[in-house]
């Protein structure tokens, strides 16, 4: 027999049992559950014995899943990388497309403005700063990009400078200190000051520091949400595709184009820096190969552990390509140096920075070697006795870095520090500019956002099918660029299922679907109990919010959801309500931090998870398999613009309690309601902001029905912003001629399911008879 006739037989054989089946529960179960001991499968899968909360052990395994993607990693990485040894020259050449995708990853994407090294003061606060006796200190600052300037100290020797440098201190050091002008470190650590007085020309940039003073929208009287400068700006900025290390690395960049303008091409240059300084020093190293040498110090490490680091530190598909081995040979064949200093210890609730042993440091400098030829880089670490720390800037690793510029001679210090001439200077004043600049300029990329994403998403609408064949490059960017595509296939099912509900009209079952090695699907099915022999019938794919399991869309009439699963199945709708992994607080948030570093994130689950439940339900005998809807609210809602766009076997969706202006919720901070403004870490999307919004996801749904249900107290979003995103995918869908495809219900309500228009709705495009036609 033919196989696809023999399973058609077989299909129509378990279809005829399994109504059968119903039909004896009904009659014999009809006002009782199931007994608590008693397993009692859906007919065709094996019984469901895991005991046990498993949404947990749902998570559980994601986690594990995940963690070992990112153990596999570097064993990938090799994939990325053509390196060509013949000579220096053709190796920088060989790297730079592995250069470049770093730099897109950091967000460095921005022309840089022609550098004007700006010494700037007032009467209180002069421009010199102070007058040493082998050098001189300025006020200075310089515009980056448009409206951004890299601020700090400028030291100018008295003759020629022997070299240049960018000195960058940490994160909660001030350039002020670095050079002595103010207390705060020990003398030997005043590694500025020590540069400057043996004839080098020094830049001190300030950097965003870890204090939360100047977060919020205090101009528009929003509450501090308590989070440091560096997270405030990392939120709105990976959004837009920028990230704060890329503005960094681009005011450093910005300095070496003065020090060349100054210095001339042939000019040694060199960048130094601690702990957050150090991770920009090693990075603008990477990224602008005119700097001859770097000296990095409290930051080189193994990076398989980055997502534990605070989310600031969260670069989209970094572990995918590089760990800190791999970045230094983005800096060979010129020198590196890594200093094993003491770090600061940083705990904030989303990541923490502490010490790493010795053995991970010196096991990831020397993984270099595995990676470049012999002795083309001149490199060192830098240790205390038997893998001590030493302290910032030893003299050790200061003088080995100079001699990687050129200059061999011992860098002494001497005992007196340079007085600063400024009589009312604050470093938070300055600080301030440097958050409320960024803030300005990633603002301005939000409320401009709409425009760059009409350039980049070009549909063709002179028809309707050449709108879907021009928008299928579009569905794989969105999957394998903004949310991320786990290249895993998927495992056979071997569904499990056990019997938890016995209504009158329905039966419910528990239901697992395996996916790949510790990841699994799991929901809750409602099948009707009148179906009839050979009957194939819609399916409504109902999905739960933020925080919820799949029981709270079918019993105890939850305030958000009243019980929409099972109102739908008493209609005679087959039912399944999918568990979806936004559970657990932090759990989930965790697992999307972990994801990104491997070019993952939550949906880079979630979809595949809905994939192989889609492939299951056409397999059941009494489902149509050409009609599959969804229907979610809240994180159900966002899934509902997610999911089916890039999942053909959903035939309609749902979004409720979700839809608005995707970039201004997200990344905007003149909206109290916004993301900006919560809890929730994950919700930023690499540079979504420039690519997709909630019109551009449903253009991906066309031609399929799409519906908005909207109450005009729910806080999730202004009306008008609902209003405004869907006159956009009304203005599509009209052009189309498929306008009769999509609407939007508004009602006085909450963030709720409201399910009457919507339920029409389902009706309408399913082809099921409403409760008062007949079925």
């Amino acid at each position: 027999m033919h196989r696809a006739t023999r399973t058609i037989c077989l299909l129509t054989l378990l279809g005829t049992c399994l109504v059968g089946h119903l039909s004896v529960a009904a009659e014999s179960n009809a006002s009782k559950s199931p007994a608590s001991d008693e397993i009692v499968p859906l007919p065709g899968t094996d019984p469901l014995q895991t005991q046990g909360d498993l949404a947990e052990a749902l998570m559980d395994g994601a986690h594990r899943f995940i963690e070992r993607k990112i153990d596999e990693a570097p064993r990938r990485r090799s994939t990325y990388w053509k390196r060509d040894f013949t000579t220096p020259a053709a190796y920088t050449h060989s790297v730079d497309p592995n250069r470049q995708r770093l730099m897109r990853s950091l967000g460095i994407v921005e022309k840089r403005l022609p550098v004007v090294m700006e010494r700037f003061g007032d009467d209180a606060n002069p421009a010199l700063v102070a007058r040493a006796n082998r050098y001189d200190i300025h006020q200075v600052r310089w515009e980056v990009v448009d409206g951004v300037f890299g601020e700090g100290l400028l030291l100018e020797p008295s003759g020629d400078p022997v070299a240049s440098v960018v000195v960058l201190p940490d994160a909660d050091q001030t350039p002020e200190q670095l050079v002595g002008l103010s207390e705060g470190l020990p003398v030997q650590q005043q590694v500025a000051r020590r540069l400057a007085e043996n004839g080098f020309r020094v830049v001190v940039p300030v950097l965003l520091s870890r204090e939360s003073r100047f977060t919020g929208n205090t101009e528009a009287g929003f509450s501090n949400p308590g989070y440091s400068h560096r997270e405030w700006i990392y939120r709105q900025a990976f959004h837009m595709g920028r990230h704060p290390i890329g503005y960094e690395v681009q005011k450093v960049q910005s300095a070496l184009d003065w020090l060349k303008q100054r210095c001339g091409d042939e000019a040694k240059i060199g960048v130094l820096g601690y702990a957050e300084g150090g991770l920009i020093a090693f990075y603008a190293a990477a990224v602008d190969p005119r700097i001859d040498a770097v000296l990095v110090s409290g930051y080189f490490d193994n990076r398989q552990k980055v997502w534990q680091e605070p989310v600031y530190r969260n670069v989209w598909a970094l572990l995918q390509e590089f760990g800190d081995a791999e970045i230094a040979t983005l800096i060979a064949p010129r020198g590196l140096v890594v200093e094993y200093s003491t770090t600061p210890k940083i705990d904030h609730g989303n990541g923490r920075i502490a010490t790493p042993s010795f053995e991970s440091v010196s096991a990831e400098f020397n993984r270099i070697d595995s990676l470049l030829k012999p002795d083309f880089q001149p490199r060192h670490l830098v240790a205390g006795s038997k893998g001590q720390t030493v302290d910032p800037w030893s003299p050790q690793a200061v003088e080995q870095f100079a001699h990687l510029l050129g200059v061999d001679k011992g860098l002494s210090l001497g005992a007196n520090p340079p007085i600063d001439g400024r009589r009312s200077f604050d470093p938070a004043t300055r600080q301030r500019r440097q958050v409320k600049q960024l803030e300005r300029h990633v603002q301005d990329l939000v409320h401009s956002a709409e425009r760059v994403r009409a350039d980049f998403f070009r549909v063709d609408t002179k028809s309707l099918d050449a709108f879907v064949e021009s928008a299928k490059k579009y569905r794989r960017h969105f999957w394998e660029e903004v949310l991320g595509k786990i290249d895993q296939p998927a495992l056979p099912f071997h569904a499990r299922s056990r019997r938890i509900y016995d209504r009158p009209k329905w039966t419910g079952y528990d239901v697992t679907l395996e996916l790949w090695p510790d990841v699994f699907a799991w929901g809750v099915l409602l099948v009707p109990k009148d179906l009839k022999p050979k009957e194939r019938r819609p399916v409504v794919v109902c999905q739960h919010g933020r925080g919820g399991v799949p029981r709270d869309v079918i019993e105890g009439d939850h305030r958000a959801y009243h019980d929409f699963a099972a109102r739908l199945a008493d209609r005679g709708f087959v039912v399944f309500a999918p568990h979806n992994l936004y559970r657990g607080e932090d759990r989930y948030r965790w697992l999307d931090r972990k994801a990104n570093t491997v070019k993952a994130s939550l949906f880079s689950f979630i979809i595949p998870q809905h994939q192989q439940i889609l492939d299951w339900l056409k397999t059941l005998p009494f489902v149509d398999p050409s009609r599959i809807a969804f229907y979610g609210l809240s994180y159900g809602g966002e899934t509902a613009v997610r999911v089916p766009p890039l999942l053909d076997g959903y035939c309609l969706s749902i979004c409720s309690g979700d839809f608005n202006e995707w970039t201004r919720k997200v990344a905007a901070t003149d909206y109290p309601r916004g993301f900006m403004f919560s809890i929730e870490w994950e919700m930023p999307y690499f540079d979504m902001g420039n690519t997709f919004s909630y019109a551009e996801m449903v253009d991906l749904l066309i031609p399929r029905p799409f519906m908005v249900e909207r109450g005009h107290a729910d806080g999730v979003a202004p009306d008008e912003w609902v209003a405004y995103e869907y006159a956009k995918v009304r203005r599509t869908y009209d052009q189309l001629g498929i306008g009769d495809r999509t609407q939007i219900e508004y009602f006085n309500g909450p963030h709720t399911i409201r399910g009457q228009g919507t339920f029409n709705f389902l009706h309408k495009h399913l082809n099921w008879p409403t409760p008062n036609e007949t079925h």
